[in-house]
């Protein structure tokens, strides 16, 4: 994000608000006849009242809509920069899901300083043909209706604008007072359905206490209750009532639940879609006109743990001292903070949590490790925890962890999105650890990456390309893309050592409002050698309504208005040799066991060290001593003159080394290939290490 760029709106609140679609028939120049509505707080106000008025300007609200909130203070502003120049603004809400206490709520909140009128039975929407929150009306002196659309192009379905860069009401107004005509008199609705009173009599067997409030428990009141990031609760009956135009309309279109994963590759166990009978089952309700139903037959309510969803943590740490600030409006760069948990010796993740302070504002968190106490250039791979919105914690099987280096540090990275009101958020994360005796494998982030691309001006399909290869058996447990603002779509392919090829994970529209994880319903093994290809789209075209500037030339960045291009997955090792007898030696000719040393040169840097082996029942084991480090070796194995192993990248700061060479009596020849996998880069240097008597 940044200055002069386009951000996508927070996750929730733009998917469920949309475009209508172009109407048949102008409402320019359409008569606007007399009406009389209350307000929230009882006083009757009539069009004829503001006679004296040379412009109207009448906006439907809704007190729960996203776009309602964000553009409530700035109709307030316009009111009183356009107050003494003979212009009146109302409000009025036509939602039938929306009390007069909401209502004087919405006001107090946003500052609203104009009259806001109930709609009971939505008459004056009617009559207007009003479909949506915020719809703008600018009515002239003869109450004929001069301009109709939105307010500004700041905010729209998936995206916010930095600023606006055509101020629509604002500009009607002014050209209006000086007696000219409008110059775009009809622009495109953005917004939420208005909840319009239903005209069908309750009717048929599908009720919401039987089928449709167990469908809604199952796939949406994770996020639509009291507190959450949901701009509007769906826990009740009475939730429900008002929002089945939004719901029927964002199901339709697949924009929730929250999901986008091509079916025809892979199975998931966090798969978020709606079954095609749970669709039908909603659609046909709502056509029968939403029966309630008994409430004996309701479930009961779904329990959200309110606290941790992980054992009580060891260790809780905050992002910093004091709240950081969201403002009401525009948006916020990715907000850094760089925390010292104190660990002076290595430690043992066995679970970890994320949890926003605000979760009205907070978009998504990620927490990196910093290995060393760096402060920047985290090692994209040692993403220790995140948190968007229903995702899960992270907590590990029973001899499985996250291996993180002593003295490291924690970068949290915030993704902020304003909701119309000054917020403050403190978020923080917890964690369990465990001894390091008790841990059999640990928890490989792996990642897929390509730093050195440019993305060209204007293009709507620029590809780009990353892979890396697996040096020993793995077990694929999850995947997440990253792209930013113009990524379009993310592929993962394996190629696997027989030359078969597989789509692990196709996602055709990227949607860079959700960091979604997608969890393997199965883990799936990976052969050593296999080759992990990802392959995302970018769109930097002027049809990209998220583009912050197509005539610029992108590169690798880490705010929003950049691009990466990350393919993330995590692996855990396979089990050794009970479990996977590939890994017995076999017709050995020389006896590697005992002491070897070694100098390694890696360009001007060299190290000694050395390698202590065993072999055993024909079970190679061994420690490698390296920069003051001791660590196991992996994936041993000896096969007639010929030694091979590997080292883990969790032991050697971020490198992975792959050792093969030919034994002799006192010498080992041969190379040690290593993989940088926070770059994908491989390499090979010699290897010639002598015994020590």
């Amino acid at each position: 994000m940044g200055k002069k760029t386009i951000h996508q709106l927070l996750v929730l609140f733009t998917l469920l608000v949309s475009s209508a679609p172009a109407v048949a028939a102008s409402h320019i120049g359409k008569k606007v006849e007399d009406f009389t509505l209350k307000s929230h707080r009882g006083r009757e106000y009539s069009l004829h009242d503001f006679a004296d008025k040379k412009i109207i300007v009448i906006t439907f609200l809704g007190t729960e809509c996203p776009l309602v909130k964000l553009y409530g203070p700035r109709l307030a502003e316009m009111r009183d920069r356009f107050a003494d120049r003979g212009v009146e603004f109302i409000g009025v809400n036509s939602n039938t899901q929306d009390s007069a206490t909401e209502m004087t709520a919405f006001v107090d909140r946003y500052g609203i300083s104009f009259p806001m009128v109930k709609d009971l039975g939505n008459r004056v929407a009617d009559a207007l043909d009003a479909e949506r929150t915020p719809e703008v009306f600018i009515l002239d002196a003869d109450r004929k209706v001069r301009y109709h659309g939105r307010i500004d192009d700041q905010y729209g379905v998936g995206y916010l604008r930095d600023k606006a860069e055509r101020l629509d009401v604002a500009i009607a107004v002014e050209e209006l007072l000086a007696g000219k005509d409008v110059t775009v008199p009809e622009t495109k609705v953005v917004g939420c359905h208005i909840g319009r009173v239903s005209q069908v009599e309750p009717k048929g067997d599908i009720t919401y206490a039987n089928q449709i409030s167990r469908i809604f428990n199952r796939r949406c009141v994770e996020c639509h209750r009291d507190g959450e990031i949901a701009p509007f609760a769906l826990t009740s009956y009475e939730d429900v009532i008002g929002w089945e135009d939004t719901i029927l309309e964002v199901i339709e279109e697949k924009r929730m639940p929250p999901w986008f994963a091509n079916p025809k590759h892979g199975s998931f166990k966090n798969d978020a879609r709606l079954s095609d009978e749970e669709r039908q089952l909603i659609s046909e309700w709502v056509a029968n006109g939403m029966p309630e139903g008994d409430p004996v037959d309701l479930p009961e309510p779904t329990r959200f743990v309110k606290g941790w969803r992980i054992p009580q943590p060891d260790q809780v740490f905050y992002m910093q001292e004091t709240p950081f600030e969201v403002p009401s409006q525009g948006t916020v760069d990715y907000q850094h903070f760089v925390v010292d948990p104190g660990w002076d010796e290595d430690k043992y993740i066995s679970a970890a949590e994320a949890r926003p302070d605000n979760t009205s504002v907070v978009h998504h968190i990620l927490i990196f490790v910093l290995p060393g106490g760096n402060r920047r250039g985290a090692d994209l791979r040692s993403v220790l925890v995140g948190y968007a919105p229903g995702s899960l914690p992270v907590l590990l099987e029973p001899g499985t962890a996250i291996h993180v280096p002593a003295g490291s540090r924690l970068l949290f990275q915030m993704h902020y999105t304003p909701n119309g009101h000054r917020e403050f958020d403190r978020s923080y994360a917890g964690v369990c650890f465990v001894d390091k005796e008790t841990v059999e494998k640990t928890l490989n982030g792996r990642l897929a990456i390509k730093a050195d691309f440019a993305i060209k001006p204007h293009d709507p399909n620029v590809v780009v390309k990353a892979k890396t290869r697996l040096r020993r058996d793995e077990i694929l447990l999850s995947m997440t893309p990253h792209l930013h603002l113009r990524g379009k779509s993310f592929r993962y392919e394996a190629t696997y050592p027989n030359g078969e090829r597989e789509v692990l994970l196709d996602v055709p529209n990227y949607d860079f409002n959700w960091q979604l994880k997608y969890l393997l319903a199965e883990p799936k093994l990976l052969p050593r050698g296999t080759t992990i290809l990802c392959t995302a789209t970018y769109d930097n075209s002027e049809d990209n309504p998220v583009n912050p500037d197509p005539t610029k030339t992108v590169r690798w960045g880490d705010q929003s208005w950049e691009e990466m291009m990350i393919g993330f997955f995590d692996t855990v090792p396979v089990d050794t040799v009970a479990r996977n007898p590939l890994l017995k030696s076999k017709n050995v000719k020389v006896d590697p066991s005992g002491t070897w040393e070694w100098v390694r040169s890696m360009g001007r840097r060299k190290s000694k060290e050395s390698l202590t082996l065993e072999l055993k029942e024909n079970v190679l084991s061994g420690v490698l001593e390296s920069r003051q480090q001791k660590m196991q070796i992996e994936a041993a194995v000896v096969d007639g003159d010929q030694v091979c192993f590997q080292v883990g990248v969790n032991q050697f700061g971020g490198i992975s080394l792959e050792f093969q060479g030919r034994v002799s009596k006192d010498k080992i020849e041969g190379d040690i290939t290593y993989t940088i996998e926070a770059i994908g880069r491989e390499g090979k240097i010699p290897w010639e290490a002598t015994r020590v008597p």
